[in-house]
């Protein structure tokens, strides 16, 4: 158990016990909250039970806190109980108790912080899926991050995590690019072809074309045109998502699954999905084309689900995709990441999981906010090469993937963000980055010198582990799990990277005032040294087991 768990539970016991005494009126128990104080001083957890048990036990909030105060079990771990006003009882874990996690953290090794929240249900993480039609932006990057990331906490957290790209091969864009590569394709064969309107622009149709057209010759040109751009879909449909692939592996962001949103089609469960809604009353036929009445859901207008010409809408193609998650593959949960462009298009994606029979509670959607690059004061706009959007690889290729993906991770999905290169290349303490991994290299370099000098410290005392600031880096490290629990429940991934900065802060603060290693004046026990080190060691483990939750490296050396 979390040890705010076990803190909840004596405090509940202690109520219990209070009216069964009839110290307190009998009364519903509310959920008891445990919660950490803003002040250290405060103690290591503070409840605020007595101030809501006061109306229904028609008692002064600060009666209650003392009445329940003796009631609480202290042993080796709880240490104090103790009341302060109005009402809240704060709470000290043992010295013994925190120590312990010194031996835990390294025995738990890269399982250390994980926790059984999710009970093994079945979670899927949508993320990224932009159209296979051009490579991974800056802006798409921010989200497949924040996927990653959230993933692995929640995997951490118990759930059984899948992890999906939706791949959109179907509909106008697919049609709109295979065109734009066939007529750049031609155009380097030597044909006269023009992009037919809305075509693809970017450079690398260009570049895509040119390549068929040495590798092929005219070849295509002298097949019948339909046939020629059927085949430049397949051909740059398996291009990009290659591209789209290793893009993201660049930044450490890979998948489970890559669903095709054709498969939705050939095998009817667009049909299938369309045919439900039907049947439980939610579409009408007018104008030629059949819509989704979410107005009768409490939307605003209803929406288009096939058009007069027989051609579903990517909506149509969404809802099925979402049958299909729930309905076929039984996901206890969806979680969806999204880019900015998609904030309207979210009540009537909830709507329409509801129409279908689904709690729509069973689906979250997360928008993820605009990036803003600069490059010292300047706002940096476009590629230098290209004069377009900047790709993920070029950012990762100017500041590398760990400093990519902590920055994206530093800010909650809903904020907009400033992404600053110059910063994220210094090699200083002023960088967040290079101030974490430097912690944990520092770590590395410590422990490397122990065992060059020949001090083993497996069987060191942890109980001498006294200092305020040993204690401190331990009441540090002991909060991972929870840290955990509550990207689960909140799916804020970004409470990681905050967290590492402040073990990482915790760290260097004991360091400064803890000599580790034995000094040649014989000053430091050699006790002291092993139980420090077996510290180092554990803060080692915890801050790589931090890192790699968000998917960044752990350096042995700076």
């Amino acid at each position: 158990m979390l040890i705010r768990d076990i803190i909840a539970q004596r405090l509940a016991e202690a109520v219990e016990e209070a009216q069964r005494q009839a110290i307190l009126p009998s009364a519903a128990m509310p959920v008891v909250p445990i919660e950490r104080p803003v002040n250290p001083e405060h103690g290591d957890f503070a409840s605020s039970l007595p101030l809501r048990l006061a109306r229904v036990a028609r008692m002064a909030p600060l009666e209650i806190a003392n009445r329940l105060q003796p009631l609480v079990k202290t042993d080796g771990v709880i240490e104090a109980v103790e009341v302060a006003p109005p009402g809240f009882l704060n709470f000290r874990v043992t010295s013994r108790w925190l120590q312990q996690q010194a031996v835990d953290a390294v025995k738990a090794g890269a399982a250390y912080g994980n926790t059984d929240t999710g009970k093994g249900k079945r979670v899927q993480v949508e993320f990224v899926s932009v159209n296979p039609t051009g490579p991974v932006h800056v802006g798409h990057a921010r989200g497949a991050v924040l996927g990653s990331a959230l993933a692995n906490a929640l995997a951490a957290a118990g759930f059984e995590v899948t992890r999906e790209y939706y791949i959109n091969d179907a509909g106008t864009q697919m049609r709109l690019f295979a065109e734009s590569l066939y007529v750049r394709y031609a155009q380097a064969a030597g044909s006269d072809e023009q992009l037919p309107e809305g075509g693809y622009r970017g450079a690398y149709v260009t570049e895509l074309g040119q390549e068929l057209a040495r590798r092929h010759g005219d070849q295509f040109l002298r097949m019948d045109r339909a046939a020629a751009v059927s085949e430049m879909l397949r051909i740059g449909l398996d291009y990009m998502i290659a591209n789209i692939r290793d893009d993201l592996a660049s930044v450490g962001v890979r998948f489970d699954v890559w669903f095709s949103e054709r498969s939705l089609f050939d095998s009817k469960q667009v049909d299938a999905a369309m045919r439900m809604l039907r049947d439980r009353g939610y579409t009408a036929e007018r104008e030629g084309a059949l819509w989704f009445t979410s107005s009768l859901l409490g939307e605003d207008k209803d929406n288009v689900l096939v058009r007069g010409t027989g051609q579903p809408t990517y909506f149509a193609s969404d809802i099925a995709y979402h049958y299909n998650k729930f309905a076929a593959r039984q996901f206890d949960r969806v979680i969806d990441i999204w880019g900015a462009d998609h904030q309207g298009h979210v009540p009537r994606m909830k709507a329409v999981v509801g129409a279908l029979g689904i709690d729509p509670d069973r689906l979250t959607i997360i928008i993820s906010q605009l990036v803003t690059l600069k490059r010292g004061g300047e706002v940096v706009r476009a590629s230098k090469r290209t004069g377009e959007l900047v790709t993920l690889r070029e950012l990762v290729d100017e500041v590398g993937a760990d400093a990519c993906r902590f920055f994206f991770l530093a800010r909650s999905a809903e904020a907009q963000m400033e992404f600053d290169l110059e910063l994220a290349k210094k090699q200083s303490a002023e960088n967040p980055v290079y101030y974490v991994q430097y912690a944990h290299a520092r770590i590395a370099g410590i422990l490397r010198q122990a065992a060059e000098r020949g001090v083993t410290w497996a069987d060191g005392d942890v109980s001498l582990l006294t200092h305020e600031a040993e204690l401190a880096l331990l009441r540090k490290m002991a909060m991972l799990p929870e840290i955990v629990d509550g990207i689960a429940v909140t799916l804020g991934p970004q409470a990681l990277p905050h967290y590492a900065l402040e073990l990482a802060n915790a760290f260097h603060w004991f360091y400064d005032h803890c000599r580790v290693l034995p000094s040649d004046d014989g000053s430091l026990p050699l006790a002291v040294t092993k139980a420090r080190l077996r510290l180092c060691e554990a803060s080692k483990t915890v801050l790589a087991r931090t890192l790699d939750l968000m998917g960044m490296s752990t350096p042995e050396k700076m």
